[in-house]
């Protein structure tokens, strides 16, 4: 087997503990791997300024993949309050790190799986399968936002967008502009990222979510993008809803969907309710996906209230792990970390506190290992 370098991201809070855990599920498969730190998180933004050093930047332009554990983001306004001293009332604005970092490597795909796994008493229904592909660097997360708003935008804006016009009589410092940007390029290849797994996968039906009957310039360019890339998957239903209905069509009939597709900020809280049907956060893993990279985390947060506590479930971070194995070509041993959660889940006598039990991160993160 060769031997991958892999960046190894802790972050902050309850993000070391996940991955405590997970790596004693890598060590028991014998993945012959290479583990190597880099800073991120809460902390190099408090002492430098920087959330992402430029350091770390350097070490993912030369690892074969990452694990990442949590982040811990606040508004801009207590980010500032949180400096060293010396930093503060110098204009550094906090942007979260895990965004950048999709933005600066092109991590365009945030795939995440939405899996029941027999056993586990939080399922909705034990039947739950799918598949969230969430566009991950443009949409509402691009970064293009103002408070207050330039005098020059607000011109362009009044001359060229009559429902601004309501706007325009207000004074600069009261209001605020966030950009929703969606590229046809960016829509095409998520899009068809989903119908390529669909085909790949057995899977009859892609659904893209969109609000384009409001949204009609972004939304309308994603939806208008899916339905000319679906012409080239015949056997592949294209199905839509609007991101409301869909919220409540995934609580009433979640089986009825296999894939679904969206913009990022619909596709970040989908993601996160599509979780809940089958245990919540510390079942939802992600990967961050590019053509040269994968990062791959739990889509929980940093927890700090269960910082050092080794409460936290690590299932999600385990099966991020799996996500990683299956995108670096190793499927067999993917499997395995599979077959081996799915089996703890399915006993029962290991449970985390989310999960009615009273066995730590650990403790989950040794019987997964026990199995692989």
């Amino acid at each position: 087997m060769k031997k991958y370098r892999i960046a190894w991201l802790p972050g902050d809070g309850v993000g070391s503990e996940v991955l405590e855990a997970t790596k004693l599920v890598l060590d028991a498969l014998n993945f012959n791997a290479e583990y190597i730190h880099g800073d991120i998180g809460w902390e190099f933004w408090c002492k430098e300024g920087d959330a992402f050093p430029q350091r770390t930047i350097d070490l993912l332009n030369n690892v074969d993949a990452a694990m990442f554990g949590a982040i811990t983001s606040k508004p801009v306004k207590a980010a500032e309050q949180e400096l060293v001293p010396e930093l503060q009332g110098k204009g550094l604005v906090y942007r979260s790190p895990i965004v950048r970092m999709r933005q600066l490597f092109d991590l365009y795909i945030c795939l995440r799986p939405t899996k029941a796994y027999p056993g586990n008493p939080l399922n909705y229904k034990d039947t739950i399968d799918i598949t969230m592909f969430r566009e991950n660097t443009e949409d509402m997360y691009s970064g293009v936002e103002f408070n207050p708003v330039p005098k020059e935008l607000a011109e362009v804006l009044t001359k060229t967008s009559k429902p601004f016009e309501r706007f325009s009589k207000l004074g600069l410092d009261e209001y605020a502009v966030s950009c929703k940007v969606n590229t046809r390029k960016g829509s095409e290849r998520i899009i068809r990222a989903a119908f390529e797994y669909a085909k790949n996968n057995g899977k009859q039906s892609v659904c893209v979510v969109h609000k384009a009957n409001v949204v009609r310039a972004t939304d309308g360019l994603f939806f208008e993008t899916a339905k000319a890339i679906a012409k080239e998957y015949p056997s592949i239903r294209l199905d839509d809803a609007n991101v409301d209905a869909i919220t409540m069509w995934l609580v009433k009939n979640p089986n009825n969907y296999q894939v679904l597709v969206a913009p990022n900020l619909y596709g970040d809280i989908i993601s996160d309710l599509a979780a809940q049907l089958v245990g919540g956060l510390g079942f939802g893993c992600s990967g961050n996906i590019g053509d040269k990279l994968g990062v791959f985390e739990p889509s929980h947060g940093s927890a700090p209230k269960y910082t050092g506590m080794y409460k936290v479930n690590p299932i999600a971070t385990i099966l991020a792990a799996k996500m990683m194995l299956d995108w670096l070509g190793e499927k067999e041993l993917a499997n395995r970390i599979e077959n081996a959660t799915a089996a703890v889940i399915k006993e029962g006598k290991v449970r985390t506190y989310d999960m009615g039990g009273s066995n730590t991160t650990l403790e989950m993160g040794q019987a997964i290992a026990d199995k692989v």
